[in-house]
């Protein structure tokens, strides 16, 4: 190799630059292993050596504690396949193939790129031209022995490893809480603060059962959670910081909390561009797994009990469109109503019915699959109502324990509360100690760090006051939201379950919450009436059957029995006057509001009532006109002789329009007044 050297060395290649490339793969080599990087910098006698001057000679060391296995973070590799893409570079420096690449891929891709723009490749071994088929195959088994090391020296590391999980023996970085001892194992953290913080969550999840439920809970409270600083100058310190929802969600999928030894739950595979993709195994694949390794906050039943609580809510949200978390909706079916038609989860959707939010339970997969119809919908007021009474009759033994449950439960949350609070203000009042006592050791006349120790202390009062202040506040309210009179409100409901189950004051969240702990589900069947098939916990099921909820309009209807007396009464009143007695004998129209003339009119119409003044007419009463006609008088006789009491009228509407009955055939006293002048008709004053 050495004698064809300066054959393959041209002066098209002596013409462009020199590319010495040096890389370690860690820090840890760049500081430790000095005699490899000189080795690599020592290449350039070699190409001064073949004929480069010093000037031509470019060192590219930017890469120096990046991995070799991927180009994707090293940017001087980067930068030297650009150049030689360019034609800039005659030849390519390595003290081997290994420092270039560990990746065939990146590799070959560079032979391919300097086999084109007829650029030499030079390493401790050697000269190759890439564009000769035989340096090509030489330096290809080299590339391919090169990735094949890499995978050998991590296949013994990684067996060392896996043996060390397997056994649960392996050191990893603890979640915030655990900690190891001297002697390496695992506790708890010893901060009281810390363990109260993570206990607190796991209570509040098992009272609420939601993830977002804990960071409300958190929020209202006030309160803060706990971790551990990663990187930087403070790394390993404490930092207390508001609760979010995604940090729940590790804390509540970590095993560790639960004193279990957990190794593999993630795997990396390499994506687009070379970066890493992280994969959550299911727990089958997991490497190791022991559970009571160390101890922990929950116990491991606790811990299956809450996965399958998050990924019940989890599938609320997908296609199987499981329960889910309580949510605040008047629903209380809500997540666990079944269509009876293709035993799909229904979903909820309300509607306001005179100012009051009313749940509809809907079937709609099919429909937004296929743009299809609803399955089924059906307003779910009677449903709800129906499922509340039976939770009634069936709950009532257990109604004095439930209630003195509650009131322990509220009692206890609001003692877990105040304790974490109390934390932060202890650990506020041994900072500002710690700074005073610092402050006081120095010397005065160092005034440098006796102003910083200062400034320290002061800093520490200010934070120690706001910690008192916002546990004074959040005592206070605490105290304002649960009174003696709370309690006793309690104590009053615990031996009557219905009262609490229908007090305004109980949230329809915890509502649902207890037709959870005994409903496992209820199918809907919509026919001509709706059929419920309640599956309680245990197998155990019942059914109810309920008439079908009325239409608006038929809501709207006017009863059946008052249409009947409004029929009455019109045989002898008018409008007004019947809307008058039916609201003396306590009728309402069908949208409960008290009668007017106006609905008796649309009533009238609706119902093909005929008014009083069509049953007069019908009678045979007639108008004064047709009376004056008939009798052979003018109009202001009949008012006249009205008046004196000859003729007898009814009022036919509200307009004061009278009716009059028709005389008897040869009454004398008409007849008689008949004969006489108009003015002898008129009555004689008495």
């Amino acid at each position: 190799m050495s004698i064809e050297a300066p054959t393959k060395v041209k002066a098209t290649h002596l013409g462009r630059a020199a590319y010495l490339y040096v890389r370690q793969s860690t820090l840890r080599q760049v500081l430790n292993n000095t005699e490899s990087t000189l080795r690599q910098y020592d290449l350039r006698r070699r190409a001064a050596a073949l004929g480069w001057t010093a000037e031509q000679i470019i060192v590219v060391d930017v890469d120096q504690g990046h991995s070799g296995a991927s180009a994707a973070d090293r940017e001087g590799f980067q930068r030297l396949v650009a150049d030689v893409s360019m034609g800039r570079a005659g030849i390519v420096l390595g003290l081997e193939c290994s420092r270039l690449a560990r990746n065939n891929a990146d590799w070959h891709r560079l032979l391919e790129i300097c086999a084109l723009t007829d650029t030499l490749i030079c390493d401790e071994d050697g000269l190759y031209d890439p564009a000769d088929f035989n340096d090509r195959m030489l330096l290809g088994l080299k590339g391919t022995l090169s990735e094949a090391e890499l995978h050998f020296i991590r296949a013994r590391l990684r067996g060392g490893q896996l043996s060390k999980a397997r056994r649960g023996e392996l050191p990893m970085i603890l979640p915030v809480g655990l900690v190891y001892d001297p002697t390496g194992k695992t506790v708890l953290d010893p901060d009281a603060g810390v363990q109260q913080a993570i206990r607190h969550l796991f209570a509040v999840f098992a009272r609420t059962g939601s993830a977002r439920a804990v960071v409300q809970a958190f929020r209202s409270e006030g309160l803060r959670f706990p971790g551990r600083i990663r990187s930087g100058a403070h790394k390993g310190e404490l930092s207390w910081t508001p609760l979010r929802h995604d940090r729940v969600l590790r804390v509540l999928h970590n095993p560790r909390y639960a004193g279990a030894f957990v190794y593999g739950r993630l795997r990396q595979r390499p994506g687009p561009g070379g970066r890493l993709r992280v994969e959550r195994l299911p727990r089958e694949q997991w490497t190791a797994l022991i559970p009571d390794s160390h101890p922990g906050y929950i116990t491991w039943d606790t811990f299956e009990l809450n996965q399958k609580l998050l990924a019940d809510n989890a599938r609320a949200h997908g296609t199987e469109r499981a329960s889910g978390p309580a949510r605040e909706g008047n629903a209380l079916l809500q997540g666990l109503a079944v269509c009876g038609r293709c035993g799909c989860r229904m979903s909820v959707a309300y509607h306001l019915r005179a100012g009051v939010e009313v749940p509809d339970y809907r079937c709609m997969r099919a429909a937004i699959r296929d743009g299809v119809t609803p399955c089924t919908s059906i307003s779910g007021k009677a449903i709800d109502a129906a499922i509340g009474q039976l939770l009634l009759d069936t709950v009532t033994p257990l109604a004095l324990e439930v209630a003195l449950t509650v009131q322990a439960e509220l009692e206890t949350r609001a003692d877990e509360a105040d304790a974490l609070r109390k934390t932060h203000v202890e650990r506020a009042r041994h900072r500002a100690e710690t700074a005073r006592r610092r402050y006081l050791a120095v010397d005065p006349d160092n005034r440098l760090v006796a102003d910083t120790l200062e400034a320290d202390w002061n800093d520490a009062l200010r934070q120690l006051r706001e910690a008192q202040e916002d546990y004074e506040r959040a005592a206070t309210a605490a105290c304002a939201a649960f009174t003696n009179e709370h309690k006793q409100r309690i104590r009053s409901l615990a031996a009557d379950f219905p009262a609490l189950w229908s007090d305004p004051a109980t949230p329809q969240r915890e509502r649902k919450r207890m037709a959870r702990l005994l409903i496992e589900d209820v199918t809907i069947i919509r026919t001509d009436h709706i059929d419920l098939h309640v599956r309680f916990k245990g197998g155990q099921t019942t059914s109810l059957a309920l008439p079908l909820p009325l239409t608006s309009w038929q809501a709207r209807q006017t009863d059946p029995a008052t249409l009947a007396e409004l029929d009455r009464l019109l045989d002898d009143h008018t409008d007004a006057q019947a809307a008058e007695l039916l609201n003396q004998t306590g009728h309402r129209s069908g949208t409960g509001q008290p009668f007017t003339p106006n609905i008796v009119l649309h009533l009238r119409r609706c119902n093909g009532l005929a008014s009083h003044l069509e049953r007069l007419r019908a009678r045979g009463l007639l108008t004064i006109t047709e009376l004056a006609d008939r009798l052979g008088v003018h109009p202001s006789t009949i008012k006249a002789w009205h008046h004196a009491g000859l003729l007898e009228s009814h009022q036919a509407n509200d307009k004061n329009i009278r009716l009059f009955d028709p005389p008897e055939p040869g009454d004398p006293r008409l007849i008689k007044r008949q004969g006489t002048p108009f003015r002898d008709r008129l009555p004689i004053p008495t």
